[in-house]
C-alpha cells in the first residue's frame, strides 16, 4: 500500500523503515532534508516539499503526520489542505489533544478529505517490536487503512476505537498511567536504595527479579533494569522530567468529568516538581518552621 509520511524523527523514522521491511510504498517528508536522504537509502521515494510529496502519491492520497503536537499539525495541515484532493486521508499519529482532531476533521471534511487519529506507543523500540496503536475516525477509512496498521502494529497491538478523537484519547489516558507506574516505581526503588539494606543491593538484579512471575513485572520494570545497568546510581542523569501534555489533558479531563485521579494527578506535580532548584514555595515552609517552631534553617550561599 502507498502512504506519505511526514516527520521523520524518533518515532517517524522507523516507522518509514518498518512499512518498508512490509513492502509498503512509502514517500517521505521531513522538513531538514538530511533525514529524507537517509530514508530514501532504505527504498522510500524523497520528498523535498509537501507539494512534492503530494505529486508523489496517486489518489486517493493517504498522508501520515509524525509531528510535535500543536501547531506544527495545524500548520501542515492546513499547508495540505490546499494540495489534497476529495477522497484523501489525513492521519495524524503524534500526541494532539483529542479535542484538536475533532476541529481539523470539521475543516476537512469540509474540503471533502478524511481525517484520522491514531495513538501511537512503543518509541524507539517500534522498529522492533512494533507499536500499539489506536485508531480513531470513520470506521470505512479504517477498514481501507489496515494493512498498514497490520504492519506497524504486533499481533493485536491495534484497534479501532471509535469516532473522531477517540484514538488520541485513549493514547491521553495511556500515557496518564504511564506517568504514575514511573513515579511508583521512581519512589520503590527510592526507598530501597535508602534503607538499611541499600548498600548490598544490586539494583538492576533486583529489576530483573521482579520481572520473573511478580505481580509488577511489565516492560518499563525492563526498562529499569537497563537503566541501572547501564549507571548503577544514576549518577550521569539530572533529576529534570520533562512532560509532554498528554499527563495535563488526563487531570483536565479527570476534572471535566468529575473522576478522582489522585495517583495520575500527583505524579503529574511529582514531574513539575523535578524542573525546580530550591523552590520558592519550599524556601517559605523552611521559614515557616522557623518562624513558629524555632526550627534552623540552612543559609543559601553566594
Amino acid at each position: 500500500m502507498q502512504i506519505g509520511l511526514i516527520g521523520l524523527g524518533r518515532m517517524g523514522m522507523n516507522m518509514a523503515r518498518r512499512l518498508l521491511r512490509g513492502r509498503h510504498r512509502v514517500v517521505a517528508y521531513n522538513r531538514s532534508p538530511e533525514k529524507v536522504d537517509e530514508i530514501v537509502k532504505g527504498g522510500a521515494r524523497g520528498a523535498y516539499s509537501l507539494e512534492e510529496l503530494v505529486s508523489k502519491l496517486k489518489p486517493p492520497r493517504p498522508v501520515w503526520l509524525m509531528l510535535p503536537a500543536g501547531r506544527p499539525v495545524d500548520d501542515t495541515i492546513e499547508a495540505l489542505a490546499g494540495l489534497l484532493s476529495r477522497g484523501d486521508i489525513v492521519i495524524d499519529g503524534g500526541n494532539s489533544f483529542y479535542k484538536d482532531d475533532i476541529r481539523r476533521e470539521e475543516r476537512l471534511s469540509s474540503l471533502g478529505i478524511h481525517y484520522m487519529d491514531v495513538g501511537v506507543s512503543g518509541g524507539v523500540w517500534g522498529l522492533k517490536m512494533g507499536y500499539c496503536l489506536m485508531v480513531g475516525g470513520e470506521r470505512r477509512i479504517y477498514r481501507h487503512l489496515e494493512p498498514l496498521f497490520r504492519t506497524l502494529a504486533p499481533k493485536d497491538g491495534y484497534l479501532y476505537c471509535g469516532s473522531t478523537g477517540a484514538g488520541h484519547f485513549l493514547k491521553m489516558v495511556h500515557n496518564g498511567i504511564e506517568y504514575a507506574m514511573m513515579s511508583a516505581y521512581g519512589e520503590g526503588f527510592e526507598i530501597l536504595r535508602s534503607s538499611p539494606y541499600g548498600g548490598n543491593l544490586d539494583l538492576s538484579r533486583v529489576a530483573h527479579l521482579w520481572n520473573r512471575g511478580s505481580i509488577v513485572r511489565s516492560w518499563l520494570l525492563e526498562l529499569v533494569e537497563a537503566a541501572f545497568r547501564k549507571d548503577r546510581d544514576l549518577s550521569g542523569i539530572e533529576a529534570y522530567v520533562e512532560d509532554s501534555g498528554e499527563g495535563r489533558w488526563t487531570v483536565q479531563q479527570a476534572v471535566e468529568t468529575a473522576v478522582p485521579a489522585p495517583v495520575i494527578t500527583s505524579a503529574l506535580y511529582q514531574r513539575f516538581r523535578s524542573r525546580q532548584r530550591n523552590s520558592f514555595s519550599d524556601r517559605l515552609l523552611a521559614a515557616l518552621r522557623a518562624e513558629f517552631g524555632g526550627h534552623g534553617v540552612r543559609k543559601r550561599r553566594g
